[in-house]
Formats: C-alpha cells, sequence, structure tokens
C-alpha cells in the first residue's frame, strides 16, 4: 500500500521549554490564585511520567473560611495563620482524592517552610524544585539530605527580566 503522507521539517529549529521551566512557569501562573498577598505562592505536584496530579496556591482553608483578600490577615507572632501553604494545598488534595504522591516531584515558586518540607517528605516526594529562595531554612535542607532528596534552584528570573 502506498503511503498517504511524507515528513516534511519546517527548516526552524524547535525552541522546547525544557520539562523543568515549563512546570516552574506553571508554577508561577497557579500561584496568581493565591487569597494571600502576602506572598503568591504556586506549586505544581508532577509524577514520573512528567504528567500533573495536583496544583496549589496559597489560600484559606476550606470552602467557607474568609480569603485574606476579602478580609484581611489573621495574623500572629508576624505570620498570616488563616493561609494553608500551596505545598499542603497539593498534598491535602491527592490525600482526599486517593492520589500516590511517592517518587513524585514538586515544583514551587518559593523554597519550601519547614513544616511544608516535612510533610513533602512524608508524601514520598522525591525532587523539589524551587525558584526564589525564600527563608530558605538550613534544619529543613538538613532533613532534605538526609532523606536523599533532590532540591534544586530552578531561576525564572532571567525569563521574567
Amino acid at each position: 500500500m502506498e503511503k498517504s503522507y511524507t515528513y516534511v521539517k519546517s527548516g526552524e529549529p524547535n525552541i522546547r521549554k525544557s520539562w523543568d521551566h515549563y512546570f516552574m512557569e506553571l508554577a508561577h501562573l497557579a500561584a496568581s490564585r493565591s487569597t494571600c498577598s502576602r506572598a503568591h505562592v504556586g506549586a505544581i505536584v508532577v509524577n514520573r511520567e512528567h504528567r500533573i496530579v495536583a496544583t496549589g496556591y496559597n489560600g484559606s482553608v476550606g470552602k467557607k473560611t474568609p480569603h485574606c483578600d476579602e478580609i484581611g490577615h489573621a495574623m500572629r507572632d508576624g505570620h498570616c495563620i488563616a493561609t494553608q501553604h500551596a505545598e499542603l494545598n497539593c498534598i491535602s488534595y491527592c490525600a482526599k482524592e486517593g492520589i500516590a504522591m511517592g517518587g513524585a516531584s514538586i515544583y514551587v515558586t518559593h523554597f519550601p517552610c519547614l513544616h511544608c518540607t516535612k510533610a513533602l517528605i512524608q508524601s514520598g516526594i522525591t525532587s523539589i524544585y524551587y525558584d526564589e529562595a525564600y527563608r530558605v531554612d538550613d534544619f529543613a535542607l538538613h532533613l532534605l539530605e538526609i532523606n536523599g532528596i533532590e532540591c534544586i534552584q530552578i531561576s525564572l528570573e532571567e525569563r521574567r527580566g
């Protein structure tokens, strides 16, 4: 049977984003949904096949709790206590839906706080990619190291320029 098609190259090189830059840009897009103006943080959980299994951003918990951008920040010791972090929103969603996170990676706009780092370790995440080195905790780095979890900064600063 004669083929009904031919392969034709465009002649121009394909400038395709790396997986890391693609997912980090999506984390920044998720951050645009944040409802706490103190920090717009987004996170994307990706499985081994480069499929997104969860997205998250920082915002109030539940469906009835007012958001910071509606009523203001609930402050204690200089921190907004009404907001759940983007990483925990991803973990919570996966737990609620029965989605395993073991072996997955997370892309976060900001370095995870100590509490989120511990939760990510417990979730089975194998690598953390972050853009902004925000309040990098040395004990969080220690925990990641002894648990064999990659932690890599991927800066998109030059792309935002």
